[in-house]
């Protein structure tokens, strides 16, 4: 295991590079601590594969350095940084067995036969794969396929890093919950340094201690599930993540209101006058409508029930905002109002998340 330093790392595809567009990473200094599960969070092509692919030496930076506990992995091959690393689509050996996959990293160290044959014992209990070690591999599905490359993955008691790129693709959705929870709990017992790139929020946040949020190549925000949530430092952030995600509301800021349009609402802290563009944004959660003229008046669009809770779409002029509403909830007035909770109510410059006094 090991603690992963980034020190002013980009990359670009590019032969000659001569503007920030032309990165696919852009410059990032970061510290990864060792034994932390962690998940690089972002839609496609916004640079974390290439990120993930830095780490385990796949590629090598255009520009900066990577330090596992201080020292320097420039020129480092994968197996000279001791990383173990499941990809996308399953990696087996279709003529071996179950149990010889899983023993095949360990057979290539020349690791005891005893000591292999309890691990892969011991990794095959931990996923599920114990009665079907002695199969050979052609011809299992996808998804059992799968598990084994994540078996392998995990099989190596010592490495400084397990890396999964976008691991469940292929898994049945039915098996993913699962699957994710077995990753979570696999983290716990052995306590490897993760890192786990998906551009799905759910596997993100059911995963990892701390979420890497990035898009166009750069990381936005590092924080847990809940600080992602509660407190989002850019728009982006706050908009994808949820569903629906943050509403990012145009306002005009000063002192302690703000205005949208001709409606003024007061705010729970002090801010300075802001340059550039402003915004308010607000979860769906924490809006509530009613009948109360005092609130926002937002014409009522449609209501989605999606079971257990309502998706109700407004707008404000030709600003959408969503609503979370109860399963009770039943409204047929064309026209509402809209109040906010101004204890979850973010001040935005510029799409960046501003401080109040």
């Amino acid at each position: 295991m090991a603690k992963i330093t980034l020190s002013n790392l980009a990359h670009s595809y590019q032969t000659n590079p001569a503007s920030p567009a032309d990165y696919a990473l852009q410059t990032l200094d970061h510290e990864w601590q060792d034994g932390t599960a962690y998940a690089l969070l972002g839609p496609s092509g916004c640079g974390k594969s290439t990120l993930l692919n830095i780490i385990s030496g796949l590629v090598q930076p255009s520009q900066g350095r990577i330090l596992f506990d201080g020292v320097d992995m420039a020129g480092a091959t994968t197996a000279q940084r001791d990383i173990a690393q499941v990809f996308q689509f399953p990696v087996v050996y279709d003529t071996m067995t179950v149990a010889e996959n899983l023993a095949f990293p360990l057979k290539n160290r020349k690791m005891d036969k005893a000591y292999i044959s309890t691990r892969v014992q011991q990794v095959a209990q931990m996923i599920g794969l114990e009665p079907i070690l002695a199969q050979r591999a052609k011809g299992l599905s996808a998804d059992v396929q799968q598990k084994i490359s994540l078996g392998r993955g995990i099989v190596r008691e010592q490495v400084n890093a397990i890396l999964f790129d976008e691991p469940l693709t292929v898994i049945d959705p039915q098996m993913k919950w699962a699957l994710r929870t077995q990753l979570k709990e696999l983290h716990k017992e052995l306590s490897h340094t993760m890192i786990y790139v998906t551009h799905d929020q759910t596997e993100a946040l059911t995963f990892a201690d701390q979420v890497v949020v990035m898009s166009e190549g750069r990381v936005l925000q590092i924080g847990s599930p809940k600080e992602l949530f509660e407190q989002p430092r850019h728009t982006f952030v706050g908009y994808f993540i949820g569903s629906p995600g943050m509403n990012i509301i145009p306002a005009a800021i000063l002192g302690n209101g703000a205005s949208i349009g001709d409606y003024t609402l007061r705010l729970n802290k002090h801010y300075s006058a802001q340059s550039g563009i402003t915004a308010l944004g607000i979860r769906p959660e924490h809006l509530t409508l009613s009948d109360d003229t005092s609130g926002l008046q937002v014409e009522l669009l449609r209501v989605e029930d999606v079971g257990h809770y309502k998706i109700v779409r407004t707008q404000y002029r030709d600003i959408d905002i969503n609503v979370l509403a109860g399963k009770s909830f039943d409204y047929r007035a064309d026209k509402c109002y809209l109040s906010f909770d101004p204890d979850f109510t973010h001040v935005y410059s510029n799409d960046w998340l501003v401080e109040g006094q």
